[in-house]
């Protein structure tokens, strides 16, 4: 399945923000042989793919700074995805809980799969990452991130990713 993922990445220039971004997703995508991989591939808005990237999500920036409106743009979409996907793993672990014995939450792998979405820092469940390859799971940690100052300018990058 694919979906559209974000890296925020400080850089001067923006062909320095996409390299950088590239490298968060070269990690997430086990191109970087130390970390384990979370998606099989991506596809920035670079890039002619004809089945990926702007030929399935439409024209997109590569790279836009976040103090942009297109920027803000992006932000808001992949914040918006984040919050989404977290209410919505949510409401099945509470389901699981107030419908479930102890003994079935044991046994049940799909409240287990759920159980681990909603902690996860990487993956199909995370929208959002910073410069090292991390989720940006809560609103603080965005927030740090946006309000960081003495790193340069704020990219934000889309990627096209396949899981």
């Amino acid at each position: 399945m694919h979906q559209l993922i974000y890296a925020l990445v400080s850089a001067p220039t923006a062909e320095q923000a996409l390299s950088r971004a590239q490298s968060v997703f070269d990690g997430l995508t086990g191109r970087d042989i130390s970390e384990a991989p979370v998606f099989d591939y991506y596809v920035t808005f670079d890039d002619s793919s004809s089945v990926a990237g702007p030929a399935r999500w439409g024209d997109r920036p590569t790279v836009a700074r976040i103090d942009s409106p297109a920027g803000q743009r992006l932000l808001d979409s992949g914040w918006e995805a984040t919050e989404r996907e977290f209410h919505r793993t949510l409401g099945r672990v509470q389901e699981a809980l107030a419908e479930c014995s102890d003994e079935e939450l044991m046994g049940d792998a799909m409240v287990r799969h759920a159980c681990r979405t909603l902690g996860a820092y990487r993956g199909p469940s995370v929208y959002l990452y910073d410069e090292y390859g991390q989720g940006i799971r809560h609103r603080e940690a965005l927030d740090r991130i946006l309000d960081a100052e003495g790193k340069g300018p704020l990219w934000i990058v889309p990627a096209d990713v396949l899981f």
